[in-house]
Order: structure tokens, then sequence, then C-alpha cells
């Protein structure tokens, strides 16, 4: 066994972990974004004399650049280099972090935004593939992985906590104002102890023309996910809005396939544990935002929660998440491989999800919501990493970028659709419980009981998807630079109980 393994220098391993935590930083404020600013709605409304429709756009304009830039960056990682991409969209993000702490008008807040969700695009883009290529030993990487989907999702959580605090005890302007000494740190460390990867030049793949087509599809397809709850599923609007979308993914798909070097090599897409794996992501990610959105909504207008006291109360899960985290995890990924933490994290999700989908209106939170969250936060923590692992495992080092894109595009695409689908029901439920002389507060929990069992549903099909069609890697690995081929199974159980 002591041929088999490489050890590390001292010094690069700890530049390595470092240098997790400067990426971790800089997921930790998108992170914080995706929820923080939800808390600071009402206080943002009255400060800036937001019309209701209007104030969906200081969401909305974040959510289309976020999810519209991912691919584009991933794969500019990979040719240009990932530590110059990483810093360029923290500095973005942190900068106009700044702008929106001192927006005075809708207008510049909302513009603020979008550049925001530009800069939160282009640094999370290739955050997996950074991890990947600084941790390529299995053991490590594990770790890696379980911190980093720590921050990912548990982030929305701690968002909720910190977004209350600050609008009560100060104002919304310092939701953002959070950001900028946190991205300027980043800046500061990443350049020093992130290390490059050296890129596969322009002229393996700047493909122009396909870009913009690639963009502009995503641009499109996403702002007709989150303005359909707004415009309506089947209105005009909706309709030609996703038909141009479809359109033009269509003509950029036929253009890849007759072009030498594409932004997006068809080989990519045939990676299977890839594109699987992504699929049940964005079905686990989309019954995770019905609980992050629908539970804050059920904890403050039917419990009558107060901002600072939903954070808190969202804090269990983020325990629970961080305690598996500090290493019970990884240990776990070793020792049974990913295969097996998959469907019990899942099972675990799904049955969270039904004691949620049983809250009423004088629930008790110790008997009622703690439970859910608690089995939410283990499932999370069990599968998330697994998944992830699986993505990346098959694919080159030449392409972690753009993988690391198609990771966090299918996760997003899924959630902000699965998010508008999940609203319009529980409106639509909500308000069809009230004409019929529903008490409004029960009409309200029979809204986001609908939207729990839709959260249910795509844990379901996630869960039979990773059944019936998910596979092992082909290049799994068990610890460190050992894989399954290069020791036989006896020695492979010695050796991990030994860990």
């Amino acid at each position: 066994m002591s041929d088999i393994l490489t050890i590390s220098p001292g010094t690069s391993s700890r530049r390595r972990w470092i240098a997790l935590v400067v990426v971790c930083l800089a997921m930790l404020m998108n992170a914080l974004d995706s929820s923080i600013v939800n808390v600071a709605l009402p206080s943002i409304q009255r400060s800036l004399h937001f019309s209701q429709a209007n104030l969906t756009w200081v969401v909305d304009a974040y959510l289309i650049a976020f999810g519209s830039f991912l691919l584009l960056a991933g794969r500019l990682g990979d040719l240009f280099g990932r530590k110059k991409v990483f810093l360029s969209g923290v500095a973005v993000f942190t900068l106009s972090s700044l702008v929106c702490s001192m927006a005075s008008s809708q207008g510049m807040l909302i513009v603020a935004r979008f550049f925001q969700g530009l800069g939160g695009a282009i640094s999370t883009s290739v955050i997996v593939a950074i991890i990947v290529t600084e941790f390529p030993g299995a053991a490590e990487r594990a770790k890696a992985m379980s911190v980093f989907m720590f921050v990912a999702v548990g982030g929305g959580s701690i968002g909720l906590l910190v977004g209350g605090i600050l609008t009560q005890a100060v104002n919304w302007h310092w939701i953002f104002v959070i950001n900028v000494p946190i991205g300027a740190l980043t800046l500061l460390l990443g350049s020093i102890l992130i290390k490059e990867n050296p890129g596969i030049g322009a002229k393996e793949g700047l493909d122009i023309a396909g870009s913009l087509m690639m963009t502009l599809a995503l641009v499109l397809g996403i702002y007709t996910i989150v303005k359909a709850s707004s415009y309506g599923w089947l209105s005009g609007h909706t309709l030609i809005t996703g038909a141009l979308s479809v359109g033009l993914l269509g003509i950029f798909a036929t253009y890849e396939s007759r072009i030498g070097k594409p932004i997006l090599p068809v080989h990519i897409l045939k990676i299977r544990s890839l594109t699987i794996s992504s699929v049940v992501r964005g079905l686990s990610f989309s019954s995770m935002f019905s609980v992050f959105f629908f539970g804050a909504l059920y904890l403050e207008k039917v419990l009558g929660y107060a901002p600072l006291r939903t954070g808190l109360a969202f804090l269990p899960m983020t325990l629970v998440m961080a305690t598996m985290s500090l290493g019970l995890t990884s240990r776990l990924l070793l020792r049974y491989g990913p295969m097996r933490l998959l469907i019990p994290g899942m099972i675990s999700v799904i049955a969270g999800l039904l004691v949620l989908a049983h809250t009423g209106v004088h629930s008790s939170y110790v008997t009622g919501v703690l439970p859910a969250f608690l089995l939410l936060g283990f499932g999370m923590s069990i599968s998330a990493v697994p998944l992830l692992t699986i993505a990346m495992a098959d694919v080159p080092k030449a392409d972690a970028g753009l993988a690391s894109g198609i990771v966090n595009v299918s996760m997003w695409l899924a959630s902000s659709a699965a998010l508008a689908v999940f609203g319009t029901l529980a409106a639509s439920t909500t308000s069809s419980k009230i004409r019929a002389g529903v008490n409004p507060s029960t009409a309200l929990v029979d809204g986001y009981h609908v939207t729990f069992y839709a959260g249910v549903l795509c844990a379901v099909a996630g869960l039979l998807v990773t059944a019936f069609f998910l596979r092992a890697p082909s290049k799994e690995i068990a610890r460190g630079d050992v894989t399954f081929e290069e020791i036989d199974e006896g020695e492979f159980d010695v050796y991990v109980s030994e860990m």
C-alpha cells in the first residue's frame, strides 16, 4: 500500500486547504445572497417605494444573470485559467454589492443586482473545478466537497438568520455591505493561494457565435421561468419567450454539431455520470427550494415569527449539515461509496418534506417543524456530496470548468422552474380555498402543503432516476490516489478499517 500512496508536502497541503476556505468564502457570499435579500424585501420596498410588481425585479435580476452565465463562465475558466475567472467574478460581485448598498433608486438597485448575479455566476462556475484540481486524491477531495456543499446549502439558512439580524438591528443596506469585506478578503487570499491551471487556450474553443447563442437562449429561458408566475404559464408572454429560448437552443445545438471547436463539446454531454447526476441534482435541489422559500413563509405568515426568529428556526438544519461536513460524510463516502449514500439520503429528504406537509396553523416548532428540518439537513448532507463526486469523476481535467458549469446550471434551472411552479400552485390553492370559505390562515397552510408535496414528487423522481439510471463512475476512487482496480477487495476492506 505504501508504494501506491502519494503524500503531498505539508506546505502544499496547507495551501490547498486555505485555498478551499477562500473559494468557500465566495460561495458563502452567493449562498447568503440567495436568501438574505428575501428577508429584507419589505424594508427595501418601503425605502425605495417599489410597487409589488417591480419589487420582484430585485430578486429576478439576480436570478436571470446568475443562471444565464454559468456555462459560459465555466468554459472560459477551462480556456483561460480558472483562477483568473474566479477572481474576476469575485471582483464584479464585490463592487456590485457596494453599489447595491448605496442604491438610492429602484433602477440603481436592479442594475446592481444584475451585475451581482453576473459576478456570482462567474465565480461560482469554476469553484467545483478548482476543488477537483486542487484535491486529486479521493480522501481529501471527499472532505473538501463536504465542506463546499455545507457552505452551498447551509448558506441559505444562514442567510435567513443574518438577514433578520441586519434588517432588524440596522437597515437593509447592510445586507449588501457585509459582502464587501468578505469579497476583499477573498480577492486578496485567492490571488496568493489559488493555483492557476494553464488553460487550454482560445484556439481550442473560443466559439464566439456559439457563446452568444447559448447565453441568449439561457437568458430568455430563465427570464421565462422566473416571470411565469407573474404573467401566467399559458400567457402569450410566457409562450413566446419560452418558444424563442427553445428555438435558439435548437439552432445552437445544430451549430455546435457542425463546427470543429464548439464552446460546448458534444463529448462532455456523453459522460453518463455527469448528465444523469445533474438531473438528480436538479430534482433534489428543487425539493429543497420549497423548504427554504415556503418554509420561511410558513414560519413568518402562519406561526407569526419575526425575521430573526425565522433564521434561528432554520439553524438546527444548518448545524446538522455542519456536523456531517466536519468529516462524517467524507468517511461514509469512502467506506460505502457514493451510490450507497444517495438512496438513504434522498429517502431522508422525502421524509422531512412529508413531515412539513402535515404541519398546521397551530403546530409546535419542536414537534412539527424541527424533526422535518433535522431529517432534511441529514438527507442533504449525505446525498449532495456523493452526487457532486459522481458528476465530476469521469470528466477530463481540461473540461472541468464546463462540467462545473453544467452541474450548477442543472441545479439553477430546475430550482428556478420549480420555485415558479410551486409559487403558482401555492397561490392558486390558497385563493381557491379562501373563495370556498376556508379561514385565510388555514388556506395559506394548504397552499404551502401543496408545495411540500410537490417537493416530495421531485425528490421521489430523483430517487427513481438514481435507482434505475445512475451508476457509479468508471473512475471511482477509494482513497488518496488508490483506485479500486489497484487493490483487491480484501486489502481494501482492511485499508478502510484502519482509517
